[in-house]
């Protein structure tokens, strides 16, 4: 990876970006027009599993890089394709950090924006996008266009996030970023009920601080309908020691047995931020590597989301578990791997519903709050995914697989989940599989709003529409 620390891109770094748009526009331009467009990239992080296709794809390797940081005023321009372990690499290194780090490290900025992404700063940041000053776009009419809050193209700069694609793809961003210290100390606190932990968001993220300390990160882990967890994380610029979870010990294993005991835990702020991507949350556990023995022997290069899921992709491909399940006799397995978030004042009730219905643990639990004020009466400020303003939500994340009953209809637990954030008027995320109707869905996530970005940047349909791409999973 290069990184320019120049206060600008250097003119060689511009220049070459400049000649890598004009190819990918002829490489765009030369595919046939009936043909699916597909990107080559290495990692995915989307749980949408399509059959192979041989179809050729766009080489976007040349916007996967950092082009510059500027320390002064605190941005970054990145390539669209670049993953956040090589911007965060390039941002600590003078200090800085984007203003919201996802928890996986191949996740792509590009992808953040156009998909969605979150963690746990996003009580005080909101979401990736919203950090964005600029995106260069290679739109569905193989344009490109520069989409700012404030320019011709502010539609598609808004309408952008949640896209998935469907209207173009990021060729470069430019972020802002905000300054870390070297350490974070974290803090667990338990909580006997949904209703507890969900106050206890609400009050924290209000004040932005608890127990007289100031509080920087929040998310939490529901273990149980009585076993609940809020994790407070704040920067400081000593530690008296600092935990390692990327050797035999789990992080997510350590919180009940920090909460409450002494002065609590401390990571380096890379380890922080990276803190759930080495056991893939606790997803790791399903190919054995919690185990001690195993632990020992995996490499910690190979402790890391990207293999997981190339290992889950692989088992998708082969159906080995669901064959090893038949043939031990066990009753066949459901994937749920979803996000949603409801508002914090329903997010108890969700918990219930969960922990009756699903019955799979642990959660995760990350509190948000829109970043970006729009005009009064203007609507929602991002279209295609319409969270209120000034209201706090919980992100509840569930990753697993769940059995399955004879009889039940197909994806019985993800449409089960799908009606109950309907009935709490909440959302969920795109990146994994989805059973709406068509009409439920544009009624979720803006049809209206949608055509019109669809006919203002792609006139011709040459990219799938997001119903087709999201849940006809083309």
């Amino acid at each position: 990876m290069r990184v320019n620390v120049s206060r600008q891109p250097s003119q060689r770094d511009f220049a070459e970006h400049v000649g890598a748009v004009q190819r990918l526009r002829r490489d765009y331009a030369a595919l046939p027009a009936d043909a699916p467009v597909r990107l080559a990239k290495p990692t995915s992080n989307l749980f949408r599993f399509r059959e192979p296709s041989g179809a050729p794809r766009l080489d976007v390797s040349a916007f996967a890089s950092v082009l510059a940081v500027d320390p002064v005023e605190r941005v970054a321009e990145v390539g669209g394709m670049t993953t956040y372990e090589d911007l965060v690499a390039a941002t600590l290194a003078h200090g800085l950090m984007p203003l919201v780090v996802p928890q996986l490290r191949t996740i792509t900025l590009g992808g953040a924006v156009t998909g969605l992404g979150i963690e746990s700063s996003s009580f005080r940041n909101g979401l990736p996008h919203e950090s964005v000053q600029e995106i260069e776009i290679l739109t569905g009419s193989g344009e490109t266009v520069v989409a700012r809050r404030d320019n011709e193209h502010s539609d598609l700069f808004h309408g952008f996030p949640n896209s998935y694609g469907t209207l173009g793809y990021s060729l470069r961003l430019r972020i802002e970023l905000e300054p870390v210290t070297p350490y974070v100390h974290l803090r667990h606190l338990r909580f006997g009920s949904g209703v507890e932990a969900m106050d206890a968001f609400s009050r924290i993220c209000a004040d932005g601080e608890h127990d007289g300390e100031r509080v920087d990160f929040v998310d939490g882990v529901a273990f149980g309908p009585g076993e609940l967890y809020v994790t407070l994380a704040s920067f400081v610029d000593s530690a008296p020691w600092t935990s390692d979870y990327t050797g035999n010990d789990v992080y997510y294993r350590s919180i009940p047995r920090y909460a409450g005991t002494g002065p609590g835990d401390y990571l380096t702020i890379h380890d922080y931020l990276w803190r759930w991507d080495t056991d893939w949350f606790w997803c790791s556990s399903a190919f054995g590597v919690q185990h001690p023995a195993v632990r020992r022997l995996w490499p910690r290069s190979l402790k890391r989301s990207d293999v997981y899921r190339k290992l889950v992709a692989l088992d998708r491909r082969t159906d080995f578990s669901r064959l090893l399940d038949h043939y031990r006799g066990r009753p066949q397995q459901e994937p749920l791997i979803q996000d949603i978030e409801v508002g914090v004042d329903r997010g108890a009730e969700f918990l219930d519903f969960f922990h009756s219905e699903i019955r799979m643990s642990p959660v995760w639990m990350c509190p948000l709050r829109l970043r970006e004020k729009g005009e009064p009466g203007a609507g929602h400020v991002w279209p295609l995914y319409p969270l209120e303003q000034d209201r706090l939500y919980v992100n509840f994340g569930f990753w697993g697989r769940v059995p399955m009953v004879p009889g039940q209809r197909r994806a019985h637990h993800n449409r089960l989940v799908e009606e109950e954030v309907s009935r709490l008027e909440g959302h969920k995320s795109l990146y994994s599989d989805a059973f709406y109707t068509e009409e439920e869905f544009w009624r979720l996530y803006n049809g209206e709003g949608y055509r019109r970005l669809k006919h203002a940047y792609d006139p011709q349909g040459r990219l799938l529409d997001l119903y087709a791409k999201c849940v006809g999973n083309r």
